[in-house]
């Protein structure tokens, strides 16, 4: 059993990966946003970038906040899931 330090650490690793995940996620829907902007990209190819980004912030938060903190952590330590984004793709039919 850990000590009520080991969990605290556990939640302080758990919570800046999950912040800086989702600065990425972030920055991929305000890219798509401002290569809306410059007439790059449609405005239901945002939508579909807004709606991967829901996808994948509710993925992040599932991997982050159910289960154990001590798992979370451990995995982010040894090898953290690196591509969010992909996550939240939509499901090929």
């Amino acid at each position: 059993m850990s000590t009520k330090a080991e969990r605290r650490a556990a939640r302080a690793n758990v919570a800046a990966y999950h912040e800086e995940q989702l600065g990425r996620l972030v920055e991929r829907l305000t890219d798509a946003i401002d290569r809306h902007r410059a007439a790059e990209l449609g405005a239901f190819d945002v939508d579909e970038a807004a709606f991967q980004y829901s996808r994948a912030a509710k993925e992040l938060w599932k991997f982050c906040n159910l289960g154990n903190v001590e798992i979370a952590a451990r995995i982010i330590a040894e090898d953290p899931p690196t591509d969010w984004w992909d996550r939240g793709a939509p499901r090929q039919r």
